[in-house]
């Protein structure tokens, strides 16, 4: 357990001092690249770890083709953290993760996951170590390559509506005009929960919401 660990400013998630038991975490925020899947559902995970990386002066992203992502890092604390943006298409995510976590040495203890999910409403975030991909196809593949003991940050983008939609369809749209309002409070409460972690606080199943 970590000590003198506190709930980070919302406005400035990981500015704050406190003793970390983490030296080495990967964080993987799942989307696809290219201008034209930015604003989709399905990116949100790229879009939180945007906003954590300019928040907290993370050094420029660079794009690693032999490992198959965008990377970034910075030190906080005393835990060097990586981001790591898949750039295999969201069905080959785990690729990019199995190969980042090979490349730092890193462990399923030392990752974290996080990505859309369509069996959690928009406005809620649910954390959890394990389980199933819930259809999620980033994380099946992530599964596949690393097994499945690594932290996930799940992002509600449900209900799909309208309910007849192909799900794939659905993911791959942009978030609705009122989503797009509400959407910076759900990456700030992403950026508060990871930050968390990161200066040591243990990751607990749990159900946030934001709205």
């Amino acid at each position: 357990m970590a000590l003198f660990a506190k709930r980070p400013q919302m406005s400035n998630p990981l500015h704050y001092s406190t003793l970390s038991l983490h030296k080495n975490l990967l964080i993987v925020g799942l989307g696809n690249p290219g201008e034209e899947y930015a604003g989709n559902r399905h990116n949100v995970g790229f879009m939180c770890l945007d906003m954590l990386a300019r928040k907290n002066d993370f050094e420029p992203w660079t794009n690693k083709k032999d490992l198959r992502c965008a990377l970034t890092q910075a030190t906080l604390s005393d835990t060097r953290v990586i981001l790591c943006k898949p750039q295999t298409f969201m069905n080959l995510s785990g690729e990019a993760v199995q190969a980042v976590q090979h490349f730092y040495k890193l462990n399923n203890t030392q990752t974290v996951v996080v990505h859309d999910d369509l069996d959690v409403n928009f406005g809620q975030i649910r954390l959890r170590v394990g389980g199933s991909s819930a259809g999620n196809n980033g994380i099946k593949s992530i599964s596949k390559h690393i097994n499945e003991d690594y932290a996930r940050v799940r992002v509600g983008i449900g209900p799909k509506t309208p309910e007849q939609m192909d799900t794939a369809d659905f993911v791959l749209q942009n978030f609705t005009k009122t989503e797009q309002e509400k959407l910076p409070a759900c990456i700030r409460e992403v950026n508060a929960i990871l930050s968390e972690y990161v200066f040591g606080a243990p990751f607990t199943a749990e159900t946030r919401s934001f709205l």
